[in-house]
């Protein structure tokens, strides 16, 4: 399977942007999709999941702010992003979860003002 994503680009603090993440096949299978970041100089790391049913977990920097979504008909994962602050600058990609190597993506650059 191929993951793209998209939806990322430049936004002051305060700002909020969706992002989108295509598969190349059916995720509906897909016990739990995710989406994660990395900021310039750092590892990656968990944004948030959502399971087949639902169910959602946040890491705490995003709790309350950030909001996942996955529409199985489409094959696509969203990531609806609101307050955003300069920490959020980062590439965002999305992946399984747990992540399967093979599967990582180009991911979409966030760029956070302040």
């Amino acid at each position: 399977v191929q993951l793209q994503a998209s939806g990322g680009g430049l936004v002051h603090t305060g700002g909020s942007l969706r992002l989108s993440c295509a598969a190349s096949r059916s995720i509906a299978n897909v016990k739990s999709m995710a989406w994660y970041r990395q900021a310039p100089g750092m590892q990656r790391e968990l944004v948030g999941s959502i399971g087949a049913n639902g169910s959602t977990y946040y890491a705490d920097p995003v709790k309350g702010r950030f909001t996942l979504s996955r529409d199985n008909a489409k094959n696509t994962v969203y990531l609806q992003m609101n307050s955003l602050k300069p920490e959020d600058t980062a590439v965002y990609t999305c992946n399984a979860w747990p992540p399967i190597d093979s599967v990582w993506g180009q991911g979409t650059l966030v760029t956070v003002s302040s």
